[in-house]
């Protein structure tokens, strides 16, 4: 895939690679060295020992490792798993730079308690990204590195955005910031999984509510409204979505591989050219579409061919350095992605679909949560096999395909851990002595769900309590709020952290991630974050959905999370903002709150009715499901659960 042009000199074999920043000089590594082959696991001395051996044959005092994969991707496959290689850290974000005597990794604060647990101090530094004094990326390396000093990375694994940023960072500090044309972890990967190519899924009209020619048809006009004569389509959601096709190759996210340009008369698909079959081929036909095929790897070609004819060309501002590349300067228009944008609002179809997706899944959580507070002191019930039991109830439920995540499934100290997953080693066995967080979802072909709760099955303590309570006023602050059209989720994240704040407690993520339609669990846009910056903060309009999932975490003790999936919604309120419409959020999530979690005395008479009117409806939606599925047992519990609440 990384067709970088070699210049060889002799039988040095010296490799130059041209890059914005600068130039890196180095022997090209030999494909056939027999220690490829070799696949027994090499220990962290080893690894770190290699890549630092292939640094110097580069030239680069600093090699930086993200954790995304080609496309940007949060969630990744098996062989693009290298940051977890290098580090043996399985977080979903994060950064490893090794230098020839260092090797630190940068995370934000869901994942600080995790890297703390899963790094070898010996040999890896955690910079706590967010934290007053710990230096950015560029800092360190400005302050660590000598002047003239070269960091090199894979200008396929950093967004262009972010190249063009650090690199000039770097670049006013008198380093340079450079692109390889190999991937240093891959060289001393021995034992990488071979990349995924799996057979692609028709997603049915009925379920994606649009054609992939009416889509098109959109993008085009787009495409006339920017004067472009293409765009490239690089992240996978973006392809599946625009085609109406998912596939298996990242587990519990329905994509595929894939590359697409769009010009007025032509659509390109670059993919492995095996899984277009018969059955793909009448698919395009039903969607209104010709496709003309060309493999994954020939991506900066087709980009190249594109580019050759003069017109501009459209990417995305999470595009890879190496896509931006092949652009002229003069030719490149460089947006937030305009399929991520389209995407982001449901058509009708689809927002149907998600309310009926997340119905079923609620149902299922019930059924887990009724059986969980029935078994758990048998004594056998771990965070592990709990999470097996959920996922049994839901795949239970109509249209269910698989899970959208591994799911967090956390007891006591391990909820405080934000992005937990339970392991062998850290599997804890359930009880009523602490909080139990369970954070899931399910992935449906007409729907894509992610839902939080946090129980106690015993008797809470007072700032236990407290600290639901706190969590629960934002939720409903938020899920009740009336806002503008376009209002930034940076307005929306302080009403949730509000009652929080109040008595001095806050949580260290963001408070609301937009999700797919049977499609990634998280999606931007539309994004409730503190950082006005953030690119993700588009705005909120009708038929987008995103979380709710304000949080307490209490270090080595407990953790607390709320989290439903809410539709943007028109508001019935008596004014408009002046003519520019009013919104509101609607949970499409329906599975019960904890109520003897609730400090009754810190809530409102708003609040209190808040929870009945939603448990009313979770009771007659949930119930009547419970009932058709002979779930009697469950329907009654859940009666119990949701009876309503008086403030004495």
């Amino acid at each position: 895939m990384k067709n970088a042009k070699k210049y060889i000199i002799g039988a040095s074999a010296l490799l130059i690679i041209l890059v914005g920043c600068g130039v890196a000089v180095g022997r090209a590594l030999n494909n056939d060295d027999e220690s490829m082959y070799d696949d027994t696991p090499k220990s962290m001395e080893e690894i770190l020992t290699e890549i630092r051996s292939h640094m110097q044959t580069y030239n680069v005092a600093g090699y930086i490792i993200p954790s995304v994969d080609a496309h940007n991707s949060e969630y990744i496959s098996l062989h693009d798993q290298r940051f977890h290689y290098v580090t043996n850290f399985t977080g979903s974000a994060g950064t490893a730079i090794i230098t020839l005597d260092k090797a630190l990794l940068w995370t934000d604060a869901r994942y600080h308690l995790q890297a703390e647990n899963q790094l070898d101090p010996a040999y890896w530094t955690l910079m706590k990204e967010g934290l007053y004094g710990v230096l950015t990326r560029d800092q360190w390396l400005l302050a660590n590195l000598p002047s003239g000093a070269q960091v090199g990375t894979d200008p396929f694994l950093i967004t262009s955005s972010e190249f063009e940023r650090m690199g000039a960072a770097l670049l006013a500090g008198g380093q340079r910031l450079v692109t390889l044309e190999r991937n240093l972890v891959d060289i001393v990967w021995n034992n990488q999984p071979t990349q995924t190519n799996e057979d692609l899924i028709r997603l049915d009209i009925k379920f994606s509510g649009k054609r992939a020619s009416v889509k098109i048809t959109e993008l085009r006009r787009l495409l006339n409204t920017n004067s472009a004569a293409a765009i490239v389509v690089n992240g996978l959601d973006e392809v599946a979505w625009l085609l109406n096709l998912r596939g298996t190759d990242i587990l519990y996210t329905p994509v595929f591989f894939a590359y697409l340009i769009v010009t007025q008369s032509e659509i390109v698909l670059f993919t492995n050219q095996d899984r277009i079959n018969e059955t793909i081929q009448e698919h395009f036909q039903e969607e209104g579409i010709s496709v003309t095929v060309r493999d994954y790897d020939a991506i900066l070609s087709g980009i190249q061919t594109q580019a050759a004819d003069g017109g501009k060309l459209i990417i995305a501002t999470s595009c890879s350095q190496a896509i931006l590349s092949q652009i002229p300067a003069d030719q490149r228009i460089q947006v937030y992605s305009l399929v991520a944008k389209m995407k982001a609002v449901k058509n009708d179809v689809e927002a149907v679909g998600m309310r009926e997706a997340h119905l079923r899944d609620g149902t299922a959580v019930v059924r887990y949560l009724h059986w969980l507070e029935e078994n758990v002191d048998s004594g056998n019930i771990t965070e592990m096999s709990g999470a097996a039991k959920l996922r049994e109830f839901r795949s239970m439920q109509e249209h269910f395909v698989d899970l959208s995540f591994t799911s967090i499934s956390s007891f006591g100290s391990n909820g405080a851990i934000v992005h937990y997953t339970p392991t062998e080693e850290t599997d804890k066995l359930i009880t009523r002595d602490s909080i139990y967080l369970i954070d899931s979802g399910g992935q449906y072909y007409d729907g894509t769900t992610d839902i939080t709760r946090s129980v106690h099955m015993g008797e809470p303590t007072a700032f236990q309590k407290e600290a639901y309570t706190r969590v629960l006023q934002g939720f409903l602050s938020l899920g009740s709020a009336v806002f503008p059209p376009l209002t930034s989720g940076a307005f929306l994240d302080a009403m949730a952290r509000r009652p929080l704040w109040d008595a001095g407690l806050d949580y260290s993520h963001g408070t609301g991630h937009g999700i797919g339609s049977f499609l990634g669990v998280h999606e931007y846009p539309p994004y409730i974050v503190y950082t006005t910056s953030a690119a993700d903060n588009q705005g909120l309009q009708v038929n987008m959905f995103v979380s709710n999932e304000p949080g307490y975490y209490e270090a080595n003790d407990f953790g607390i999370r709320l989290e439903d999936i809410v539709q943007v919604v028109k508001a019935n309120v008596s004014h408009d903002f002046a003519g520019r419409g009013a919104l509101t959020l609607y949970s499409v999530t329906v599975a019960p709150l904890a109520t003897n979690l609730m400090d009754l005395s810190l809530m409102s008479d708003h609040e209190v009715e808040l929870v009945n009117s939603y448990h009313e409806r979770v009771m007659k939606e949930v119930g009547s499901l419970l009932l058709e599925q002979n779930a009697s047992d469950a329907y009654v519990w859940l009666g119990i659960k949701t009876q309503r609440i008086v403030k004495s």
